[in-house]
C-alpha cells in the first residue's frame, strides 16, 4: 500500500531585503525624531499660522489660479494640438512656432512682460486689423491687473506643454482606428471626439495630471506680480515676523495637501478609464497580493513534487 507523502511549503526568505527594510526604518525614525523634537523648527508657530485666515485667503488664490490655468490651458492646448496635427502647413507651422516659443520662455519672464504690458501698449481695441473699424477701446492697465495677468501668463506657458501631451496621446492611437472611423463615414469632429479621443485619454491623463501638479506649484511664481497667493502671503508674514522656517513649512504642507488630492483624483480617473479595457472589477491590492502569494506557493509545491 502506497503511503501518501505530505508536502510542506516553505516560503522564500529574503534576508537582504529584510535588512534593507530595517535600515530604512531606522533612518526614517531618525529623521522624524530630529524634525519633531528639534525646537528650532518651531512647530507651535506652524500650528498657529496653519489655519490663519490670511493663509487660507492666499490658498484660495492659489487654487483659483490652478483651476483657471488648468481649464484654459487644456482648451487652448487641445486646439493647438489639433492645429499641429492638421494637414494645413500654415496651421501646423503656427502651432509649432507657438509651442516652441512658450516652451522656451521661463514663466517668470512671461509674467513680468504681461504685468508691464501697459508700458508697451496704452490701449487694447477690438476691430478689423489694418482698418479704422473698431468696437471698443480699453486701457491696458485696467484690463491686465494682477489676477488676469497671472491667469493669462500661466495659460500661455502651460498650453504649450498641454498641446504636446495631447498630441502625443493622439499619435499613440493605432492608425487603424483612424482608417476604420473614416471607413464608417464619420465626420472629422465625430471621428476625433467619439473614436480617437476616448482611446487617447488613457495616455494623456497621467502626464496631464503631472502638468496640473506642476502648475499648482508653479503658481508660486506669480509672487513677482505682488499678488497675495499662498507663497507671496507667506513671504509677507515671515518678512514681518522673521519666523522663516515654520512659515515655509506651512506653505509646504498646503502644497503637499494640494498635490495629494490631485494624485488621488488622478488615480480615480485612471481606474474609471480602465473600465473600457476590462469589464471585470479591479481587484484590491490586498487581494492581488494574496493571489500572488497563493500562486507562488502553488508553483513551489508543483516544482517540489516534480523533483520527487
Amino acid at each position: 500500500m502506497k503511503t501518501e507523502q505530505r508536502l510542506t511549503v516553505v516560503p522564500a526568505r529574503y534576508p537582504a531585503r529584510t535588512l534593507g527594510a530595517i535600515v530604512a526604518l531606522f533612518i526614517l525614525a531618525g529623521v522624524i525624531d530630529s524634525v519633531a523634537f528639534n525646537p528650532r523648527w518651531e512647530w507651535g508657530v506652524f500650528a498657529r499660522w496653519f489655519f490663519d485666515p490670511v493663509i487660507l485667503s492666499g490658498l484660495g488664490q492659489t487654487l483659483l489660479l490652478t483651476l483657471f490655468g488648468t481649464f484654459f490651458s487644456l482648451i487652448f492646448g487641445g486646439l493647438l494640438a489639433l492645429a499641429r496635427l492638421s494637414s494645413s502647413w500654415l496651421l501646423s507651422s503656427l502651432a509649432f512656432g507657438y509651442i516652441w516659443l512658450f516652451r522656451s520662455l521661463p514663466l517668470i519672464v512671461v509674467l513680468i512682460i504681461l504685468y508691464n504690458f501697459s508700458y508697451l501698449y496704452d490701449t487694447l481695441s477690438f476691430g478689423v486689423p489694418f482698418t479704422t473699424l473698431s468696437w471698443g477701446h480699453f486701457q491696458t492697465i485696467n484690463v491686465l491687473g494682477q489676477f488676469p495677468a497671472a491667469v493669462i501668463g500661466l495659460t500661455l506657458v502651460q498650453s504649450a506643454y498641454s498641446a504636446e501631451i495631447i498630441r502625443g496621446g493622439f499619435l499613440g492611437v493605432d492608425h487603424g482606428q483612424f482608417e476604420a472611423a473614416s471607413a464608417l463615414g464619420l465626420s472629422s469632429s465625430r471621428r476625433t471626439f467619439r473614436i480617437i479621443l476616448p482611446q487617447a485619454l488613457r495616455a494623456i491623463i497621467p502626464t496631464a495630471f503631472n502638468e496640473v501638479i506642476s502648475l499648482a506649484k508653479g503658481t508660486a511664481m506669480v509672487y513677482v506680480l505682488a499678488m497675495p497667493e499662498l507663497f507671496y502671503t507667506i513671504q509677507m508674514i515671515y518678512n514681518r515676523t522673521q519666523q522663516v522656517i515654520p512659515l515655509l513649512m506651512v506653505g509646504a504642507a498646503w502644497y503637499l495637501i494640494i498635490t495629494t488630492v490631485l494624485s488621488l483624483l488622478q488615480h480615480s480617473v485612471e481606474r474609471w478609464l480602465a473600465r473600457s479595457v476590462s469589464r471585470e472589477p479591479q481587484p484590491s491590492r490586498w487581494r492581488q497580493r494574496r493571489n500572488r502569494v497563493a500562486t507562488d506557493a502553488a508553483n513551489e509545491e508543483l516544482s517540489h513534487v516534480r523533483s520527487h
